[in-house]
């Protein structure tokens, strides 16, 4: 028997205030609250959802949230699992990037973010070793991931190019096969589904042309980056990152490098997605042009563009999940997507860390290739030994990430001191 509406709000209010260690771990959270102790769903509708949602572009914990709902008490059920999921996160975040842009520039919280962005190389690092664990089976996926992090790295191709050549070449390569003989659902109505496409795709771009109306330039333009991010996150948060940073930093100076490393650092903080991050950039990004408010504003839009796309993805595609998982060639691209994501997370891996821990890292161009090569003289001691502590105390030791983000801000905030009275 379904829960009422209450049980399910409170269910996935708590979820949501415990929703932190990444997609993996809320996933896990879910699993054991919905079906051990609650026995909501079953086990081969969960594990065809979750299949379902790694399927999409977008944040897959709070997508399988959403379905839950979605399963249990249709679009308002959706709505309250999905938003339950993200929010409390999002408050948090919220209150954060306002204090970050208060005083962020107070020596002794530069010294503690300083700490934080040194730990984010090693948490980069274990995201590159978790996905690599899980993707890189075969000599052709390790091709693949070597040929994304070539195409980035050296090449600086764009990262949706890199995502679709994945994504196509894992299609082509896949035989078709029988595809339907586990089948057993009736097929849906497709009309009904095209509706509500059609009525969640209104929903979330809708405000966009209200904000080009109004003439709200910095706004308009952060809504539609955030929109074009929105169908192209594959792959979890740390797949986009690169790319964002290159985009809000090097190109439209929204961000500096520190700015963006610190707000991973938030994000890695709070309970709820990852690719909260791009509330911290939003807000940011807004706050340049026009202060608090500006900022509140930008942070809302870049929520409603990260996070609505999910809710049309699970309402309009939920009713064709039993058939969607039983494509073959569909699960060959999400597995050259994943192969490619390693390539892309090695990126990222290599790139903060140069930037974090040398003063100077210049670049030449040699033909199509450009390569970043460090000045060996410029690097930063403190923040060096600060990532090899994160490194062992996450990869070897295993400690909670707040614990190594806390011990991580503590040393940098000693160790600036003591470079500062010596």
């Amino acid at each position: 028997m379904p829960p009422s509406l209450p049980e399910l709000t409170r269910t996935f209010a708590r979820i949501g205030l415990l929703s932190f260690g990444g997609p993996a771990a809320q996933i896990a959270l879910m699993h054991r609250v919905v079906l051990d102790e609650k026995r909501w769903v079953t086990e081969a509708d969960w594990l065809r959802a979750l299949s379902f949602c790694m399927l999409l572009p977008g944040p897959e914990a709070m997508q399988l949230a959403t379905w839950i709902g979605w399963r249990l008490h249709g679009v308002r059920g959706g709505l309250i699992a999905g938003g339950l999921f993200v929010l409390p996160g999002a408050a948090v975040m919220l209150a954060l990037s306002l204090i970050y842009a208060a005083v962020g520039d107070v020596p002794l919280v530069a010294a503690l973010f300083a700490g934080i962005q040194a730990a984010v190389i090693a948490i980069v690092i274990e995201a590159l070793t978790r996905v690599s664990r899980r993707a890189l089976k075969s000599r052709e996926a390790w091709l693949i991931a070597t040929a994304a992090f070539v195409g980035l790295f050296l090449l600086k191709l764009p990262f949706p190019v890199i995502i679709l050549a994945a994504a196509l070449w894992g299609f082509l390569r896949t035989p078709t096969g029988d595809g339907n003989s586990d089948v057993t659902a009736a097929p849906p109505m497709l009309t009904r589904s095209l509706r509500v496409a059609g009525v969640w795709l209104a929903i979330w771009l809708l405000p966009l042309g209200a904000l080009w109306a109004l003439a709200a330039e910095r706004i308009f333009e952060i809504g539609t980056f955030f929109s074009k991010l929105a169908v192209l996150t594959f792959g979890g948060a740390y797949a986009l990152l690169a790319w964002m940073a290159q985009e809000v930093v090097e190109d439209r100076g929204w961000l500096t490098l520190t700015q963006m490393m610190d707000g991973l650092g938030l994000a890695e903080t709070t309970p709820g997605p990852l690719i909260l991050v791009n509330q911290f950039v939003g807000y940011l990004a807004a706050h340049q042009v026009g202060g608090w408010t500006m900022g509140i504003a930008g942070a809302a839009v870049a929520l409603w563009m990260t996070f609505v796309p999910s809710f049309l993805f699970i309402f309009a595609g939920a009713p064709f999940i039993d058939r969607l998982t039983h494509l073959p060639r569909l699960s060959g691209a999400l597995a050259a997507i994943t192969a490619a994501v390693v390539g892309v997370i090695a990126n990222l891996s290599l790139w903060f860390a140069l930037n974090v821990l040398f003063a100077s890292v210049p670049e030449a161009t040699i033909g199509p290739i450009h390569l970043i090569w460090p000045d060996p003289a410029s690097l930063r001691p403190l923040p060096a030994l600060i990532a090899a502590g994160a490194a062992v105390g996450l990869l070897w030791r295993h400690w909670p990430l707040v614990w190594v983000l806390a011990l991580s801000a503590g040393a940098s905030a000693l160790g600036s001191g003591l470079v500062l009275h010596s």
